[in-house]
């Protein structure tokens, strides 16, 4: 299969674009951003009192995300080969599904975040690992 043609790896790049848009459009929609995209009842209330911490860490998480999402699309064929292409990929592929897999691990650390930002935060994030490794395998000895 050629690198240009690969389905996984640009799925993985407009799903992380997707989210790293989520994560910026929390920013100017403040409060209510957060709390229909499911944070916990601190960030929106942190959000709520004009805090700095919740649209610092939205635009921190949505700027990985679109490095992510180039790097996806990077092994794809849309843009030149970055960096350390097979270790970035190899790398990102691992926290999203562990991600996915470690949520209830992590659910006792943020108990604020609501069952629905749980589960639909581990379900993309297994969707999203899954297409990263099965693009990842396709790719292996080309990248």
């Amino acid at each position: 299969m050629d690198s240009l043609h690969n389905p996984f790896m640009l799925a993985a790049a407009l799903f992380s674009f997707a989210a790293a848009a989520l994560h910026f459009a929390c920013i100017p929609w403040g409060a209510n951003g957060f709390r229909i995209l499911g944070a916990g009842t601190t960030i929106v209330r942190m959000a709520q009192a004009g805090h700095w911490y919740p649209p610092v860490i939205a635009f921190v998480i949505g700027s990985i995300l679109t490095v992510w999402a180039l790097y996806a699309l990077s092994a794809a064929g849309f843009i030149q080969p970055l960096p350390s292409l097979r270790l970035a990929l190899t790398t990102i592929t691992v926290i999203y599904l562990v991600r996915a897999l470690a949520f209830p691990l992590l659910k006792p650390v943020f108990p604020g975040n609501s069952p629905t930002f749980w589960l639909v935060s581990s379900g993309v994030s297994l969707v999203v690992g899954l297409a990263h490794l099965l693009g990842l395998i396709q790719l292996w000895e080309r990248i």
